[in-house]
């Protein structure tokens, strides 16, 4: 299996559109920035549109020593020969996924709880992105959001059973949620709209990798 880099696994990027800063240019802002983990979502995109961002963004992520991560598009992210891929409830299954993938590629798998972490874990996913931490207006249909007091619990419950697999906070994670979201247990923070709505989108990165060193 992929080992993953821990160091860059810890603080990803979610590429979005408000509207004002598109999905390329946001992702860019995010590795001046220093994050080095970039999962690219395009929902609702088609194959060719998501094809072309992909290109250009591996790319930067190459120039940046950056993990490119394609949301939910297995056979997208084969063709572009990104890092790896991410699969939601809805996708195609991570077994599955890794039958097509090989070992050579990164899944990460969305969770809502320990049980589901613990199956990803025997699916040979490589990472849990659990979720949501709280609301937030980049993801549809929504389950129940989780908080710090649900983190504490998904970390006690995956110790006890014995679940591994390294965790990403996600869902409406602002800079000052990173420290006691990383105090439950939590592995790392996934963030988006706190990024790409930020006056200074390339500061406000710096200000989130700050939050890490203070909580090594």
């Amino acid at each position: 299996m992929v080992k993953v880099d821990y160091d860059a696994f810890r603080f990803q990027f979610i590429t979005h559109d408000n509207g004002k800063i598109g999905y390329l240019d946001g992702a860019k802002a995010a590795l001046q920035g220093g994050c080095r983990w970039i999962q690219l979502r395009m929902k609702g995109a088609t194959r060719n549109e998501i094809l072309a961002v992909g290109k250009e963004l591996k790319k930067l992520c190459k120039e940046h020593n950056a993990i490119l991560i394609i949301d939910d598009k297995v056979e997208i992210c084969y063709e572009l020969k990104a890092d790896g891929v991410h699969l939601g409830k809805n996708d195609m299954r991570v077994e599955d996924a890794r039958s097509i993938l090989g070992t050579n590629y990164i899944i990460g798998a969305t969770c809502h709880d320990a049980d589901e972490i613990a199956q990803a874990d025997e699916d040979w996913a490589d990472y849990a992105g659990v979720g949501p931490f709280k609301f937030t207006t980049t993801k549809e249909k929504l389950n129940t959001v989780i908080g710090l007091e649900g983190y504490k619990k998904i970390y006690k419950d995956c110790w006890e059973s014995g679940a591994t697999l390294p965790k990403v906070a996600i869902g409406g994670i602002t800079a000052d949620d990173v420290p006691p979201i990383l105090a439950t247990g939590m592995d790392g923070v996934a963030v988006s709209g706190e990024i790409l709505n930020a006056h200074d989108p390339v500061e406000k990165t710096r200000e989130i990798l700050k939050k890490f060193e203070r909580n090594k």
